[in-house]
């Protein structure tokens, strides 16, 4: 016997709350065990969404920039209860993040030398290689079915890894070309199934919450004048204040500009922030990104949380006027900031024009060719975190436009190689999961650390 979906008095907020707190506690996994975490909780458990209200949605967040996941959250949570419910879903879901890989940034920063935690990160960049490789694994099975989508990748990948060409261009570039594939060549480009067409049955156990809001230009304008002004009011405040070469607004600026173009996942920019903020700013090297990957890969949150780390250790070690600490704790506000508040524009802007995006075949297009050129992306991701990391010295190496990243082969770490295969088994022979893989590493590293220092 089906179960109805509850009444409209069976949500309130109150319950809505508690279970937001759930979904933040158990949002480890990257965004495919956290969407699955949601549904288990909202449609299965609590059947306060129908099933293809929750695809609905899903395929609408994936369409935007930013942690599909925490979009998912707010898009519910706005449905449920309005701007307020989709507040708090949305912050809490990153509050949990926010807060460990702060402490996690700290002792990291205070006490980096220190054999232990050398020997914890030691083993957990060399997993993170196979991590990384699992996903450009798992996002090309989903997305190369034909041989135009593979051409897409390979293009990708020699315009960011070769030619150094900006990842926004090639995110531009790919959905452009998948707008103009899905007119002329449909079948070719339209990869990806739009979920949640419409039909019957797609009831939700709601009356005043977000989904009661009729689109129109008036609240369009006020919605998103308001949420821009929340998100760049700090960063010109900061500009005023501090100039704007000062390092906190340098953050501010390059993480507004990211948190537009995160696009496909967490894994697709991911080389973008850390070349720029390795090679151009030098807020850290090339081994801490993969560092601060692995923070964010076993606390709870989105894996987009790891730039918190980097604003935290950018401000660290430019911290005039202030003290180092304030610096960092300032960096870490600062970055989430700016990489979050655009997540909640798009969803309180976008979410009432829903309907207008069910099933539409165009826009699937465009996210399939964009998804395509981000296994090329993460691709590039690997490859530039595994020379760092396998090879203590790397040579750049040009030219005419082509750049190379060229490893020293005399300076490969034989105990990184080894973590590493035993991570890649781990992953795509035993099928662990994500998290213990990366728990057997870090005790491996320290194990090592301790026998041989590090």
């Amino acid at each position: 016997m089906t179960l109805p979906t509850p009444s409209v008095h069976d949500v309130t907020y109150r319950e809505a709350l508690r279970v937001w707190v759930r979904v933040a506690l158990m949002s480890f996994g990257g965004p495919a065990g956290q969407i699955a975490v949601m549904h288990r909780l909202l449609v299965e458990e609590k059947r306060w969404v129908s099933e293809n209200r929750f695809l609905h949605a899903l395929n609408y967040c994936m369409l935007l920039p930013g942690p599909e996941a925490q979009q998912l959250a707010t898009y519910i949570g706005w449905l449920l209860h309005g701007t307020r419910g989709g507040l708090t879903a949305g912050l809490l879901f990153v509050l949990p993040g926010f807060l460990s890989i702060l402490a996690l940034s700290v002792i990291y920063a205070t006490m980096q030398d220190a054999p232990l935690v050398q020997g914890l990160f030691f083993g957990l960049k060399a997993a993170i290689l196979a991590v990384v490789v699992a996903a450009v694994v798992r996002i090309g099975r989903k997305a190369l079915k034909n041989s135009t989508m593979v051409t897409l990748a390979a293009l990708a990948f020699v315009g960011i890894f070769f030619l150094r060409l900006p990842f926004p261009a090639i995110v531009l570039g790919a959905g452009v070309v998948g707008l103009a594939g899905g007119r002329w060549r449909p079948k070719v480009f339209q990869v990806l199934e739009p979920h949640g067409a419409a039909s019957g049955g797609d009831d939700v156990a709601i009356r005043d919450g977000g989904a009661s809001a009729r689109p129109s230009l008036r609240r369009s304008v006020l919605v998103g004048a308001g949420w821009l002004a929340i998100w760049l009011a700090p960063v010109a405040a900061l500009i005023a204040l501090l100039g704007e070469d000062h390092v906190l607004a340098e953050e501010a600026v390059f993480f507004s500009k990211a948190a537009t173009v995160t696009f496909g996942g967490a894994y697709s920019v991911l080389a973008y922030i850390a070349q720029q903020a390795v090679q151009a700013y030098g807020w850290l090297a090339p081994g801490e990104m993969l560092d601060g990957l692995g923070m964010a890969e076993t606390t709870p949150g989105p894996l987009i949380q790891v730039v918190q780390f980097v604003g935290f250790m950018g401000a660290w070690r430019n911290p005039e006027p202030f003290s180092p600490m304030t610096a960092a704790l300032l960096g870490s506000v600062v970055t989430t900031w700016v990489t979050f508040a655009p997540c909640f524009l798009w969803i309180f802007l976008g979410a009432p024009y829903i309907e207008y995006l069910r099933g539409n075949r165009i826009l699937t297009s465009a996210l399939s060719a964009i998804t395509a050129a981000v296994v090329g992306v993460i691709l590039n991701l690997a490859l530039w975190f595994g020379i760092h990391v396998l090879f203590a010295e790397v040579a750049e190496r040009r030219l005419g436009p082509i750049h190379a990243s060229v490893p020293e082969v005399t300076s490969l770490d034989p105990a990184v190689l080894a973590i590493s295969v035993l991570a890649f088994v781990a992953l795509f022979r035993l099928k662990w999961d994500v998290l213990r893989v990366l728990a057997v590493a870090a005790a491996v590293g320290v194990a090592w650390g301790m026998i041989v220092g590090i």
